[in-house]
């Protein structure tokens, strides 16, 4: 039964591949032409992907962990380099097989849908370098975890959950500064609504903050704001497809909000709850992937680890995707006293319901699962109900 449960998994995702790399080529011989802008449609696309990515995923998963791994077991005195090149290699086979599946689904389908101008050059250079970012970070993670293993078995998953908090700490320090200008360009913002929002940032600790403007406008034409940085490293970044599209008053309210989970504190009170739920992951998982044939240290452990983690997290997500939620409809609350304009926040809404192509209403399911935000439909409700906003 394993064997032919092993077969199945292997066989759907080469399936899955194969089909979707003839689409990747039909492609780029001969570009499809656009849909109509429906966002129900674009969703339940997004959706129907989703599932099948992570039922690709688990199969790809399983079968590297249970009949690939295996395979490659080491004893030899070199162990930790047959780990990392085998670990690298796979990383890069992995991308270059997800690599028309990425294309058809990622870049194809938003260009049909108009969310995109971006080139298939242009996404190429961004996926690899994606890649590159991802290897050069995870080996070293994945190098430090085997030295744990190894150092303190009994003893690994606390010391590896003692870590997530600063490591997590350190990338909001990194990313913005180093890692985000690989994929885009940020500018000083100016004129009167740098100032406008400087004022607004000033009131709540944060008035020497960067206000940058990112030319998002190069990967998508949806738009977007963010405040990011601990330790007096924060910025404001504002897409230039939201300063382009949105009125002043809008683009505040975005700010606004974004600025509520500064003062919130919600970076601090995710890194919390990241540190928790990858504890709980870690030792789970570890419940699940040791053998006493095979240390979780080797390629096959390492790979039975990421199996039962990568389940494991999915089973957790409704856990932090309900508390980001909270900390959403928290941030609507503070951009409405921090601004006094509950009209420009539905207006904002509105826009970003339409700039990016968003449903109103999702699946209750997707809700409780997957989505990080209320639905936009109840968010525009609480904003109405505020001062008696008449519906369009």
């Amino acid at each position: 039964m394993r064997r032919f449960l092993l077969g199945f998994a292997g066989g759907f995702v080469l399936g899955y591949t194969a089909v979707r790399t003839f689409e990747a080529l039909r492609d780029l011989r001969a570009p499809r032409g656009a849909l109509e802008q429906n966002p129900r449609e674009y969703g339940a696309q997004r959706r129907a992907l989703m599932v099948a990515g992570i039922a690709r995923s688990a199969a790809g998963l399983a079968v590297a962990a249970f009949d690939l791994a295996p395979r490659l077991q080491s004893t030899s005195e070199h162990r930790r380099l047959r780990r990392m090149a085998l670990l690298t290699t796979s990383m890069i086979a992995s991308s270059v097989l997800d690599l028309p599946i990425d294309y058809a689904e990622g870049h194809v389908l938003e260009r049909r849908y108009a969310l995109t101008q971006q080139t298939a050059p242009s996404w190429l250079a961004d996926h690899a370098k994606q890649l590159g970012v991802t290897i050069v970070i995870l080996m070293p993670l994945v190098e430090l975890l085997c030295w744990v293993i190894d150092r303190a078995p009994r003893l690994w998953t606390l010391i590896a959950a003692a870590g997530v908090a600063p490591l997590l700490i350190l990338a909001n320090l990194v990313a913005p500064t180093y890692i985000a200008p690989l994929f885009n360009e940020f500018e000083p913002l100016e004129g009167a609504l740098t100032d406008r929002l400087r004022a607004l940032a000033g009131r709540y600790g944060v008035g020497d903050a960067a206000i940058l403007r990112m030319n998002m406008s190069r990967q998508t034409t949806k738009a977007n704001a963010y405040v990011t940085g601990l330790f007096g490293t924060h910025r404001i970044v504002i897409g230039d497809t939201l300063l382009g599209d949105f009125t002043d008053d809008e683009v505040t309210f975005v700010v606004a909000h974004e600025l509520g989970h500064y003062v919130s504190r919600d970076t601090w009170r995710l890194i919390a709850l990241g540190t928790v739920t990858a504890g709980a992951t870690l030792f789970i998982s570890r419940t699940l992937a040791e053998r006493p044939d095979s240390p979780l240290s080797s390629v096959a452990g390492l790979a039975r680890l990421l199996f039962w983690g990568t389940v494991t997290s999915l089973v957790l997500l409704p856990i932090t995707t309900a508390a980001a939620r909270n900390r959403e409809r928290a941030a609507d609350r503070f951009a409405i006293s921090a601004t006094g304009d509950p009209v420009s926040g539905v207006a904002a809404f509105e826009r970003l319901r339409e700039k990016n192509l968003a449903e109103d209403e999702q699946p209750r399911w997707m809700e409780v699962i997957f989505s990080t935000h209320p639905s936009l439909r109840s968010r525009i409700e609480r904003l109405r109900a505020i001062r008696d906003i008449p519906a369009p």
